[in-house]
């Protein structure tokens, strides 16, 4: 009898961990050949790549589905381990961010500044590639490798940005920071930090914050790396401008400590067709 129940509990819990994953709207990419890549860069060099089909989530992971984790398996993020969240405030000067001990998810931008109450459809930002990985094997998803997310950001095109989007263009499609620089701060488009998911117009394919709001983790290596882990995420956001960065388009690559937790970077899964 206790093994029966044990058993039942056991295809409970997948099954909610499966509908949960399902919750989300995911978009289809077609098996094909892509052209990827820019003449211009050494990173990401222009070629022609083949590619399986895949579903990739229309929206970067929220708080809300983050914290459905977090209550379904205790995970405890690295930031809350190591205390070493970098955060932004303005008035630094460029490409400068803070250690702060008491930011992690649920305050990203550390206590002083508020927790995400009332932010619970924004991205979930404050944790690292490996805890990214830890809510993708429960939630039986994965993260879009390098050339996946060029695939499904371009939705079509062949150059730096998919279709209607140029540096004048972008403030309708993604957030951003629209300041000179980031001693001052920038509400332009009505956010400071993050924004609510799906608040600015998606792309061709139906993908939203492609190009802002937070960076998104991908999978993959660089001839850079020298074979060594290293965590790279695209995309772009909120902190990133065209006078600093300026890395929202489809062609750039970052990289971070696999271990590294900013206020800037969280992630969208994919999943088979």
């Amino acid at each position: 009898m206790m093994k029966s129940i044990r058993i039942l509990l056991i295809g409970f819990f997948l099954y909610m961990n499966t509908s949960f994953a399902q919750e989300q709207k995911f978009i289809a990419v077609e098996a094909g050949t892509y052209i990827l890549g820019d003449t211009i860069s050494l990173d990401n060099p222009k070629r022609s790549v083949s590619i399986p089909a895949f579903a990739i989530a229309e929206a970067e992971l929220t708080n809300e589905a983050f914290a459905a984790f977090v209550s379904a398996t205790h995970y405890v993020t690295l930031a809350e381990r190591f205390r070493n969240a970098m955060i932004f405030e303005p008035g630094l000067e460029e490409f400068r961010w803070i250690q702060d001990s008491t930011a992690y998810w649920r305050f990203p931008n550390g206590i002083s500044r508020g927790g995400i109450k009332d932010k619970m459809n924004h991205p979930v930002t404050c944790i690292s590639y490996r805890d990214a990985v830890a809510y993708c094997e429960w939630a039986g998803v994965r993260l879009p490798s390098l050339d996946e997310w060029e695939v499904a950001s371009r939705a079509g095109s062949e150059t730096k940005y998919f279709e209607g989007v140029d540096l004048e263009k972008i403030i309708n499609y993604a957030n951003i920071w629209h300041g000179r620089n980031h001693l001052v701060a920038d509400t332009t488009d009505g956010y400071l930090y993050t924004s609510p998911i799906k608040t600015f117009k998606a792309n061709p394919l139906g993908l939203y914050d492609v190009y802002g709001n937070v960076f998104e983790f991908c999978e993959g290596t660089l001839e850079r790396d020298k074979g060594r882990k290293v965590a790279h995420a695209r995309g772009g956001s909120w902190w990133c401008s065209k006078n600093s960065c300026a890395s929202f388009n489809s062609q750039y690559i970052g990289s971070v400590n696999p271990n590294a937790s900013f206020s800037n970077l969280g992630f969208r899964v994919v999943k088979k067709m």
